[in-house]
Order: structure tokens, then sequence, then C-alpha cells
């Protein structure tokens, strides 16, 4: 089981993981706005810096929205829910043959 500091740290390394993969989208997306073409790499990237951000956005609502943190309890249920969700369906997996 996790104690809170260790749940604590382990999401900070996971956000500063994933934000710092996505550091290239703004000249990205400036490419565009200057009128320069993407590439079909350039678009596959892009795609992969918006995935990033969309898993990462239930964290940003709770710094970005008036009184965000009073979300952060509701933030931990939901982030546990879907890691005991995601276990479950990997161990079905591993059952069935299919992973």
């Amino acid at each position: 089981m996790l104690t809170p500091l260790k749940f604590v740290a382990r999401e900070r390394r996971y956000l500063l993981s994933e934000m710092a993969q996505v550091r290239g989208l703004m000249p990205l997306l400036m490419k565009r706005r200057n009128h320069l073409p993407w590439t079909l790499a350039e678009r596959a990237e892009l795609r992969g810096h918006l995935r990033r951000l969309s898993v990462i956005s239930p964290y940003l609502m709770c710094f970005v929205m008036p009184g965000g943190f009073a979300l952060l309890p509701a933030l931990a249920w939901w982030l546990d829910r879907r890691r005991q969700r995601l276990g479950v369906m990997q161990f079905k997996r591993r059952d069935s043959g299919l992973s």
C-alpha cells in the first residue's frame, strides 16, 4: 500500500516526465501559424503531444480553475478507481493470453 508521501512523489515524477515530453509543442504549433506546412512526421508528433496533454488535463484543472484545489480529493478517487480498473483489465488479458 502506498503512503500519501509516496503517492505524491510518484504522481509528481509522472507529471514532470509527461510535461518534459510536451516541450516541443509550441514551436510545432507556431509552424502552422507562420504558414509553413506540417510533414507527416510532425503531424504524428503533434498527435502524441495532444494525447499526453489529454492524460494530464485532470491535474491541470486543479491548478487552473478557481477553487480547483477543492477537486483534489475527487481527482485522487478517480485516479485510484482508474488504476484498479486497469489492473483488472491487465489481469484478464494475462489469463486469456491476449497480451
